[in-house]
């Protein structure tokens, strides 16, 4: 009898025992680095320091006044913004809503198709003239390009060839994505429009839309100065 009644009084001693509870430690949150936004990139083209051996018109007709600028690591233009709906054809991009509508594009995705202009955000840059050619300064097709309107920017690629002599335009994608009223037929914005076009930087496969977005975010915190700035922080500490 003593050593149950022993037994009993350790188990209950155990239970009464005070326990310490476990401590899990908290989850470390991981911190995002805030957007570039689209003042931060305007106050770095604010100047101009032509590269094209002439100036482009924003429409056929419309006064050639709008020249492509250098930087150290992108080219700019200025412009407005009409909608290119070529490429795959959707229920907003077809022979119906477009009356200049076109099956292909000057670039094609991984698998050999047209780019769509309803679902990739892409821009459209002149073909090779004696105004610019495009080439000489690490721009082709997948090139990453911010563009800015008013308070918003978007990140987009190089997805198709236009005219010679105009300049300012971009696919359905890339004007719904900014709040531009993205109609083939009406729609765009008639001023407004920075275009950014980062030299010697391309995605790949073309129709990585993450990719882009990540190439991009990138390259405009660097265009900015923010990415030296974090750079030499980290250094100090």
């Amino acid at each position: 009898m003593r050593v149950q009644s022993l037994t009993l009084a350790a188990a209950s001693a155990a239970l009464l025992a005070p326990t310490t509870p476990s401590v899990v430690p908290p989850r470390p949150v991981a911190w995002r680095e805030p957007p570039v936004r689209a003042a931060d990139l305007l106050a770095k083209v604010r100047d101009c320091a032509p590269v094209s051996r002439g100036r482009y018109r924003s429409d056929s007709g419309a006064p050639a006044d709008i020249p492509v600028c250098d930087t150290r690591d992108a080219v700019f233009w200025k412009a407005d913004m009409d909608i290119d709906c070529d490429g795959r054809p959707g229920p907003r991009c077809n022979r119906r809503t477009d009356p200049h509508f076109s099956g292909s594009t000057a670039y094609v995705q991984s698998d050999g198709r047209p780019l769509s202009a309803e679902r990739l955000p892409f821009v459209v840059v002149p073909a090779p003239s004696r105004i610019w050619d495009h080439r000489e300064y690490g721009v082709g097709g997948g090139s990453v390009v911010a563009v800015v309107h008013r308070d918003r920017v978007q990140y987009a690629v190089v997805g198709d060839k236009g005219p010679q002599n105009i300049i300012g335009e971009a696919s359905y994608a890339t004007a719904k994505a900014l709040g531009i009223r993205a109609d083939p037929h009406g729609g765009g914005a008639p001023s407004g429009v920075t275009y950014i076009v980062f030299k010697n930087a391309r995605v790949s496969p073309i129709e990585d839309q993450a990719a882009t977005e990540a190439t991009g975010e990138r390259l405009a915190r660097r265009f900015i100065g923010l990415e030296q700035l974090t750079e030499r922080q980290g250094k100090r500490e």
